[in-house]
């Protein structure tokens, strides 16, 4: 077998096991209830708090770039989004809790299967939950809008030196947004892999399993945009489509994150280097020291052995 497949075959089995497939479909679940009121509070403070009408074209811009590239499916959405902030007008108290109660349903699950990989066996409670998973969704909202604002003044910036090249102003935007966007999801991903798991995780290898993960859901995304033609969900569903698609893309998410951070735990319960290919989590592997690594049953029977009979007292 080829060393890169030895490596990937505990994967394999792990993403093939049933709870995981749980775990995923759970958190593709609440994915799809927090993603509709999450655009809505994003574009209601850009518009209504920070008055900032390019930020919301920002915000409009990472939605054309996360949904399949269909015209009628992003002017539906965009269309219904519009319509739900004007009629809000301004940040609604309703709105941020309807957020909080559909975004802990991510966490809550992922720190259940997140803790199943770090071989952590109990999970917090309910009520401590919440609180972990208030905290990750600040951190992570004010990541999305730091990156939003940032993105925004670029956008402005490059308006203002094109002048009257619209075309490539759209395009560096998109390529600045993309830019920024691999960092951003890389430093969430971190925040999950390292705060989230009820116990203690060092950082080095969650910061590995992060680039790693980060990296390949990029990759996933491109590659479920380029097959979404084909699956004919519109065909299949009817007007349900468009949840389906969210659906479909939580799950395939949520097994590359769950995956990465079996690769990191695997690596930092002592794999030796020559079992990763290429280096694949560097960062993981200095992690641990040499000494963490398992000795050899033979090795460790023998000292076993010599140890036990230095013990025992001579007899005449």
């Amino acid at each position: 077998m080829p060393r890169w497949a030895s490596f990937f075959a505990p994967t394999a089995r792990f993403l093939l096991q049933t709870e995981i497939h749980a775990y995923a479909f759970a958190i593709a679940a609440s994915l799809l209830l927090s993603f509709f009121p999450f655009l809505v509070l994003m574009l209601s403070v850009c518009l209504h708090l920070l008055h900032w009408p390019g930020a919301a074209d920002v915000v409009y811009l990472a939605l054309r770039d996360f949904l399949p590239s269909d015209p009628p499916l992003f002017d539906f959405v965009r269309s219904n989004l519009r319509a739900a902030v004007a009629s809000r007008g301004r940040v609604e108290l309703f709105s941020i809790i309807l957020l909080l109660l559909t975004s802990n349903g991510i966490f809550e699950p992922l720190e259940v299967a997140l803790n199943r990989v770090w071989g952590i066996s109990k999970n917090r409670s309910f009520w401590r939950n919440q609180w972990v998973s208030f905290g990750m969704i600040l951190l992570c909202g004010a990541l999305a809008l730091v990156s939003t604002l940032f993105t925004a003044m670029n956008r402005n910036l490059l308006e203002s030196l094109a002048g009257p090249l619209p075309g490539l102003t759209r395009w560096i935007s998109l390529a600045a947004f993309k830019a920024a966007a691999l960092p951003v999801s890389i430093t969430i991903l971190f925040l999950i892999y390292w705060l989230l798991p009820n116990g203690p995780i060092p950082w080095r290898p969650a910061l590995g399993a992060a680039i790693l993960s980060g990296v390949a859901v990029e990759a996933a995304k491109i590659l479920y945009l380029r097959i979404w033609p084909w699956l004919d969900f519109r065909r299949a569903y009817g007007p349900f489509f468009i949840s389906v698609t969210l659906v479909v893309w939580g799950v395939v998410s949520s097994l590359v994150v769950l995956a990465g951070a079996e690769i990191s735990a695997r690596r930092h319960r002592g794999l030796a280097p020559a079992d990763d290919p290429g280096g694949i989590l560097t960062l993981g592997l200095s992690a641990h020291p040499a000494a963490a690594t398992p000795a050899p049953a033979e090795e460790t029977c023998a000292a076993g052995g010599s140890q036990a009979g230095e013990a025992r007292p001579k007899q005449n």
